[in-house]
């Protein structure tokens, strides 16, 4: 496991490091590029698409790994629907990703943005990703939850958590926030037994921050952008109900 877990992390780490230079250019070519005022801490003109070296060295890491254990027999599509689920959260990505592009380029209402994010969230609920059940600490019972509440509630799972990372977009040192998020959770995975999938997508999340921070410590060089801030919200939510592990996700 743990060497899964190695690679996962430095196929992330490379791929968003190699990647980020040319989010830079990019965001200078369409314009996605955030502007000194009273409302923001940088100095200069800041480009903001870094979230799309994030994703793609979370994308890189995961698929690779995910094919690598099918292949070894490591993984089961079938048990609880996994294939589904994943391709749920794929589909609700690009969504999510499509949507926050055309923020950061371009600017959109935070209706519409929310709307994007209801409609990924929907699309994640709709393939099997679902909060069926609490536990109480410390008694082994669990506590299943209605069907219809459960799916009201993993939608304001999905978007509460996604709107908790965007809120703190355009600060520098917001990667690490959510990388100390990511240890966090990949610690409690270990200790709770959590499945391997949950482990090895928050390593490659990980990992792809760590890829990342380097042009976004202070002085940043560029900006993750609500492609990313949101990209990095909705991947921990869904993941943590893959990991078994909401409520030390929410403390977190």
């Amino acid at each position: 496991m743990w060497g899964d877990i190695a690679i996962a992390f430095l196929l992330a780490f490379i791929t968003a490091f190699v990647i980020t230079p040319y989010s830079i250019r990019l965001a200078k070519k369409v314009g996605a590029v955030d502007y000194p005022n009273d409302r923001r801490v940088n100095k200069k003109p800041m480009p903001r698409l870094g979230g799309i070296a994030v994703i793609a060295g979370f994308l890189v890491s995961a698929i690779y790994l995910i094919i690598t254990m099918r292949i070894e027999n490591n993984i089961d599509f079938i048990t609880d629907g996994l294939g589904k689920k994943l391709l749920g959260f794929l589909f609700g990505a690009m969504v999510l990703g499509i949507t926050c592009y055309i923020d950061d380029v371009k600017g959109i209402s935070p209706l519409v943005k929310l709307a994007g994010q209801l409609i990924a969230a929907i699309i994640v609920v709709s393939c099997g990703v679902r909060i069926d059940n609490f536990t109480i600490p410390f008694k082994e019972n669990s506590i299943m939850i209605n069907e219809v509440i459960s799916y009201i509630l993993t939608i304001g799972w999905i978007v509460g958590i996604t709107n908790a990372i965007n809120l703190i977009d355009r600060l520098d040192g917001l990667s690490g926030i959510t990388l100390i998020a990511c240890i966090s959770m990949l610690i409690i995975f270990s200790l709770n037994e959590s499945p391997l999938i949950a482990i090895i997508l928050i390593t490659a999340l990980a990992g792809a921050i760590v890829g990342f921070l380097p042009y976004n410590f202070n002085p940043a060089k560029t900006f993750i952008g609500d492609v990313g801030s949101n990209f990095m919200g909705y991947a921990i939510s869904i993941i943590s109900i893959l990991g078994v592990a909401k409520t030390y996700t929410a403390i977190v």
